[in-house]
């Protein structure tokens, strides 16, 4: 008899996934949480018009900068959310170019079925897309590099007290050298001296969010920015606020350069170079600010996680 009933229940397992096969095979819908851009109506998949206006939004977006840490960003500043009112993170962005829902189909088992509902995107928006997927993270990475700004424009200044400007030069092979330079040199002169006229811009850079990540860790630093960021949140705590700021340690070298690039300003207030070095003066209003968006991003994910 438990030979009969274990026969039985595979026999009807079978049949539900032959069943189940057969109405994806016919673009059907077979239950779930409906994605993003789509109401179910009388089991059915229907546009939302409101997310199907940010799905098509998140395509142009990313075709455009190839960027899916970018493109949150932008998404969080227009005040765009999820269905469950979050805002998006990279993650959601990756998983929303890769669902083939959004162009009228529908998959099982890795094969795509025409589906029963309506598109929200053409084909050519798609495989817009699409293209920039197909590359390697390392090739976006490096063209997002090429469109930011120099990290430390309008920071970094010489001894004479004045901002040095980025420029750049390539050299015979098509490789780029970014360098920041005196006025003095800008105007055609020889400079001030070869320690502060013209300085390489991933020297400098890289020297400024060493330090940067080495103050990040000085109990005075982990002070000041719970101070000004009580300002906030009364009730945050000093330890809160250490443990906060120890995330960017592991997180910086995952950022996209533009990220990066927007951390240092909201961070550096001025970098004065001189014979002797660096020196580094940071916002403590700007820690405080860092601190809290590292505080949503903990929270955010670990809903998302529960």
């Amino acid at each position: 008899m438990l030979s009969f009933a274990q026969f039985e229940r595979e026999v009807i397992g079978e049949r539900i996934r032959d069943k189940f096969a057969a109405s994806r095979a016919r673009g059907m819908w077979m239950g779930g949480h409906p994605p993003f851009g789509y109401d179910i109506q009388d089991r059915k998949l229907v546009v939302n018009e409101g997310e199907a206006d940010t799905v098509r939004r998140i395509f142009a977006g990313f075709a455009q900068l190839g960027s899916g840490t970018q493109l949150a960003r932008r998404l969080r500043e227009s005040g765009a959310t999820t269905k469950r009112g979050r805002s998006f993170t990279r993650g959601d962005i990756y998983k929303l170019l890769g669902n083939r829902v959004y162009i009228g189909e529908v998959v099982h088992k890795g094969r795509a079925f025409p589906g029963a509902h309506k598109a929200i995107l053409t084909q050519a928006q798609w495989d817009a897309a699409h293209a920039i997927l197909q590359e390697s993270p390392r090739v976006r990475a490096n063209r997002s590099r090429n469109r930011t700004p120099a990290l430390l424009t309008g920071l970094v200044f010489g001894s004479d007290g004045r901002a040095m400007s980025p420029t750049h030069t390539r050299k015979p092979g098509g490789r780029l050298y970014r360098y920041y330079v005196s006025q003095s040199v800008l105007r055609g002169g020889a400079g001030d001296g070869p320690a502060v006229s013209r300085l390489p811009a991933e020297q400098i850079e890289a020297a400024v969010i060493g330090q940067v990540r080495a103050l990040l860790r000085q109990p005075e630093v982990v002070v000041g920015t719970w101070r000004a960021a009580r300002a906030q949140a009364p009730h945050i705590t000093e330890a809160e606020t250490r443990e906060a700021l120890a995330q960017l340690e592991p997180l910086w070298d995952a950022l996209f350069p533009a990220e990066q690039a927007r951390i240092v300003r909201l961070l550096v207030e001025r970098v004065d170079v001189g014979p002797d070095g660096a020196d580094v003066r940071l916002r403590t209003e700007g820690l405080a600010s860092l601190m809290w968006d590292l505080s949503v991003r903990q929270s955010e994910a670990a809903r998302v996680a529960a």
